[in-house]
């Protein structure tokens, strides 16, 4: 049984306080992130059913690592520092299913 989108990514779009030694994702970009993917998913024609959903999340807890999202149902959780990573993860992951390993949260 397949489910309804082949690739589900959630950003974690979390907000502290700035005096939270955490930090947060959308502090560093994750906002902007989900847009982009979004927009380039949209783009090359990835989103809709049986394709690509871009959703927003809140706290994914890998705070260490943010900004973060994760593709499921494969469970591969990014690290991202710029649109380039993004467009990586579009390209090669959400396009043509092929892990972005050097930018795996939890490295092999």
């Amino acid at each position: 049984m397949s489910g309804h989108f082949k690739h589900h990514i959630f950003f974690c779009l979390n907000e502290r306080g700035a005096d939270d030694p955490r930090g947060d994702c959308s502090r560093h970009g994750a906002v902007n992130g989900q847009a982009y993917v979004k927009e380039r998913a949209n783009e090359l024609g990835l989103l809709g059913a049986g394709k690509v959903r871009v959703n927003k999340a809140g706290c994914l807890d890998r705070c260490e690592h943010g900004p973060v999202c994760v593709v499921y149902p494969d469970n591969v959780w990014y690290q991202f520092v710029d649109e380039a990573d993004l467009e990586e993860i579009v390209t090669e992951h959400l396009q043509n299913d092929r892990i972005v390993e050097r930018l795996l949260v939890d490295k092999k």
